[in-house]
């Protein structure tokens, strides 16, 4: 897992002007994916969701998280402790509320998923726990 600092650029956003962006994305869902904001815990449609499938950016599409990965962490947010593969999500220092933490974006259109934090102890592979905002991401059922 490989950080980069915030400097205000942004990769490739699939495209799309942040004016595009807000046509297409509800309020909340611009508020958590374009601006980094975050739902309140315990109220997403997936943070006790058991249901096989893959986790899909509800920006862009990208399949970032499988269920396989989804562990209950009682946070009141989705947890993982990996995402579907490394190049799928990038990596942010972020310094905001006085605290270090590393920001989860979308590789494909840079949309803020949520926070990974190391070291709590969960009896998971990786000893990682990528809170992810139920608003940034869309499960696709298994079939």
């Amino acid at each position: 897992m490989s950080e980069t600092t915030r400097h205000g650029d942004r990769p490739e956003t699939a495209g799309r002007s942040e004016e595009d962006w807000r046509s297409i994305l509800s309020p909340e869902e611009y508020h958590v994916l374009r601006e980094a904001g975050t739902e309140r815990p315990f109220t997403g449609e997936y943070w006790d969701t058991k249901t096989e499938g893959v986790y899909q950016c509800r920006a862009c599409g990208a399949e970032l998280f499988r269920s396989e990965t989804k562990f209950d962490a009682h946070c009141g947010w989705p947890s993982f402790y990996a995402p579907l593969a490394e190049d799928r999500v990038r990596y942010i220092k972020d310094t905001a509320l006085g605290m270090e933490r590393v920001e989860v974006r979308c590789a494909a259109c840079d949309s803020h998923m949520g926070h990974v934090f190391g070291g709590e102890g969960y009896p998971t592979p990786t000893d990682l726990r990528y809170c992810i905002n139920s608003v940034s991401v869309r499960l696709v059922p298994a079939s």
